[in-house]
């Protein structure tokens, strides 16, 4: 550290630096000056024209590398995806990023850090495309309790849309079969109902069209049947915005006593604002 200090008071950006901060990081991954100062080195040496030449045997593909055997045994590490998301936009290439992206999914398939790379990715390079879709689906096959999974599709399916245009209805309907089928599979799973719900707003698609689907898990006049506090959630919605003030009132009733008495406090709130016609909160917000 005390090199790194001289080095950096002198603004030496020469090719032993890489030697340098690359010891350091090694120490302590997490050292995001050191990141900087490697990457500003980085670019010096490639606008001098010394990046990969022989006195410097170092590449822009020798760095992502190197970051990538990094990524591998710190897993949560911020600052290597900036780090790689600086190199990617400098070169202004995406090839082979889904793929290490993916190696390091396998490690650990909600990794926060590496989901915003990807999405910084997919938006970057416009990868709004089947591949991407087709991950996705991969991945809720093998979790279908993948929260970040149903973020990044939401985000691939609707995420190129200009805003205030509605998407064809045909995708539409393609969203909700699908988060209909993985509700059937996890009645209880609250990622899917998420996202059906915002499959319909985005597609205007009123929430009543989903009336026959909840009440198949959560029948209110059969408490006993009830098998997903989600259904009877949309389920009071719903019947409050029919004017069924009793089903609705019954179905806020049976999540704050039974079903979610954790926040019955909040259940008991939204029976209160029953035909009000107020904005409905979620539970989670």
């Amino acid at each position: 550290m005390s090199y790194l200090r001289a080095v950096m008071a002198a603004n030496d950006h020469s090719p032993r630096v890489l030697a340098l901060t690359a010891e350091i990081i090694d120490m302590n991954p997490a050292h995001y000056t050191v990141w900087g100062y490697r990457f500003r080195t980085l670019m010096s040496l490639d606008t001098a024209g010394q990046l990969g030449t022989d006195a410097v045997a170092w590449t822009w593909s020798r760095e992502l590398d190197w970051v990538q055997s990094i990524a591998r045994n710190h897993e949560k590490n911020y600052q290597i995806w900036h780090h790689r998301q600086l190199i990617v936009d400098h070169l202004a290439d995406s090839t082979g990023e889904r793929a290490r992206t993916e190696e390091m999914f396998a490690l650990d398939s909600k990794n926060y850090h590496v989901w915003t790379y990807r999405q910084w990715l997919v938006r970057r390079f416009a990868l709004f495309d089947e591949e991407e879709l087709a991950l996705t689906t991969k991945m809720l096959g093998e979790d279908i309790r993948n929260n970040s999974a149903w973020n990044h599709r939401f985000f691939v399916v609707f995420g190129a849309l200009p805003d205030g245009q509605k998407p064809a209805e045909e995708v539409v309907e393609r969203e909700i079969e699908f988060a209909k089928k993985a509700i059937q599979l996890t009645p209880q799973n609250p990622s899917p109902w998420s996202y059906i719900k915002a499959v319909l707003r985005k597609g205007n698609v009123g929430l009543a069209t989903l009336q026959s689907f909840c009440e198949q898990f959560s029948p209110v006049s059969s408490p006993d049947d009830i098998k997903s506090s989600h259904a009877l959630d949309v389920l009071s919605e719903i019947y409050d915005e029919a004017g069924d003030a009793a089903k609705a009132e019954k179905a806020l009733e049976l999540l704050a006593s039974k079903f979610d008495p954790v926040r019955k406090n909040y259940w008991r709130y939204r029976r209160r604002q029953l035909g009000s016609n107020s904005p409905v909160v979620s539970a989670t917000a």
